[in-house]
């Protein structure tokens, strides 16, 4: 064979071989869209970071993020599904995730998991995203409820060291009234509505949802919880007008000092040391009427099963579970630790966290239940049609109940 015919040949297997190398690139240049959910304005430059600092480890890889307010992104989320225009990964409210389930759009996990991975997390926070006994969600964030309360408020009607039952609340309040304050800050309106409701009904030694999977928000102390929130709009212990006060809208009021009791998650105590440092503020374990209780929520990070990436997808998954990503993030927004690494960290042993912590043995999970989303809406419509005066607690909670029981299929 000539020299010329040997160089041809050469090259021709050059060219083959740069061909399929570049096949090996092409096929590693993967795509990952990821919607994330709005918890703060630095979640979006969070996960910006992360995915850099990902397409920097594996070049090729391009990671997409798109930042979606939780008002609408459970809308946002079934619309791009029925599209077909859903993302790789997104952040859900965990309680969403057995619709997801059932409507076969999400991808179990635990092909991708090995024991070492799932070894990662605090268990209770890992359980709520277990759905007949495969793991479709992981769980991003967590958090509990307490009471915040204004310590100077406080101390000046006689609780210097916060309310413990809701007694102590009302009569904190009716002193506070006298002295132009809003006791107690009250949510009305937007999601959680229905979860401002609970917080009474769990520590009056109520449930949402009974063992029979039929509604039971509407028992004796359901209606007894309804009626005191009722009461204290009358005698004008709370904000006035509340079903036009969101979460956060009643969270500004207490960082502005206009209203001296709320309840809400770790997150509002960063919030106060960032917007309102000079805010003297405590945090105390639900107010009491029969039972100790608070709420322990997660949200997760889910694939879809219709992911063109998954491969790339998962990897992206394992980074962000890895102790430094999840310190920042959790630390950051003001979460509790979902990880035993992150659980170590420093970040995390401050007063607030650990009052936190504290209370998750006492901790109720939204039930993972198919309709739930139907049962909150009811709620949420009974206890505005409360608030403003159109319908008696009972008769409210009653309807309500007709309503959830046809979404749980009671």
């Amino acid at each position: 064979m000539s020299l010329r015919a040997c160089a041809s040949l050469a090259f021709g297997r050059m060219a083959v071989a740069l061909a399929f190398a570049g096949l090996a690139t092409a096929a590693q240049a993967d795509t990952v869209r990821v919607t994330v959910a709005h918890y703060s304005d630095a979640t979006a430059p969070y996960f910006q970071k992360m995915a850099s600092e990902f397409e920097k480890a594996n070049p090729g890889t391009t990671i997409k993020i798109e930042d979606v307010s939780w008002d609408t992104l459970q809308q946002k989320l079934q619309t791009d599904i029925t599209g077909g225009a859903n993302a790789d990964l997104a952040i859900i409210g965990t309680r969403w995730l057995l619709d997801f389930v059932k409507d076969d759009v999400a991808e179990p996990l635990d092909g991708y998991m090995d024991p070492s991975f799932k070894g990662r997390f605090i268990q209770p926070f890992l359980a709520p995203g277990e759905i007949n006994g495969k793991v479709y969600g992981l769980p991003i964030a967590a958090s509990a409820r307490a009471l915040y309360y204004n310590k100077d408020l406080l101390a000046k009607v006689g609780y210097p060291n916060g309310p413990k039952t809701w007694n102590d609340v009302i009569e904190a309040s009716k002193k506070l009234k006298a002295q132009g304050i809003a006791g107690f800050g009250l949510q009305g309106k937007e999601i959680e509505t229905d979860v401002y409701f609970y917080y009474a009904l769990w520590t009056m030694g109520g449930d949402v949802v009974g063992k029979d999977g039929k509604a039971a928000f509407n028992s004796p102390a359901g209606v007894k919880a309804a009626t005191m929130y009722k009461s204290m709009i009358d005698q004008g212990l709370t904000q006035p007008g509340v079903t036009g006060y969101s979460r956060e809208d009643v969270q500004n009021l207490f960082k502005q000092g206009r209203v001296a009791m709320m309840i809400s998650a770790p997150f509002l105590a960063k919030q106060i040391k960032k917007e309102a440092p000079n805010l003297h503020y405590g945090i105390d374990p639900l107010p009491v009427g029969t039972t100790e209780a608070t709420y322990g929520v997660t949200d997760s990070i889910m694939m879809f099963k219709n992911s063109k990436v998954k491969k790339t997808a998962w990897k992206f998954l394992d980074f962000l579970f890895t102790k430094q990503p999840r310190v920042e993030f959790t630390s950051t927004e003001g979460f509790l630790p979902t990880t035993k690494a992150e659980a170590t960290d420093p970040a995390f042993n401050d007063p607030d966290t650990k009052a936190f912590v504290a209370l998750l043995p006492h901790a109720k999970f939204a039930p993972t239940i198919t309709g739930w989303e139907d049962t909150a809406k009811a709620v949420t419509d009974a206890m505005q049609a409360v608030y403003l005066g159109k319908a008696k607690p009972a008769d409210a909670l009653n309807q309500a109940a007709q309503t959830a029981n046809q979404s749980l299929g009671k």
